[in-house]
């Protein structure tokens, strides 16, 4: 499923427009973005938690030319998924 199938669905369920949908799931991935760059957690009670995580730096290999390099530490989003989503997709 993209992101238009996703809205298709929720307009077609909720009987909002698409349109609505739409600029309320952009509303929601901004504000989730947003929270990640700030470094807080974002808790869905239920479906899960979106939080950022530290990746620790590591030699890796260009697989080119099999040379060593430096793989600086870096920051990524993550998500945890919560306990109802875990036993729905049992």
């Amino acid at each position: 499923m993209n992101k238009t199938d996703l809205i298709n669905n929720i307009a077609e369920k909720s009987g909002l427009t698409k349109k609505d949908v739409e600029s309320v799931l952009n509303g929601f991935f901004g504000e989730v973005t947003d929270a990640l760059v700030k470094g807080d957690k974002v808790q869905l009670i239920g479906f899960g938690t979106f939080e950022t995580r530290k990746r620790a730096g590591r030699t890796g290999r260009n697989p080119q030319t099999g040379k060593t390099i430096e793989i600086p530490e870096s920051v990524i989003p993550a998500f945890k998924a919560g306990n109802k989503l875990k036993e729905a997709v049992k």
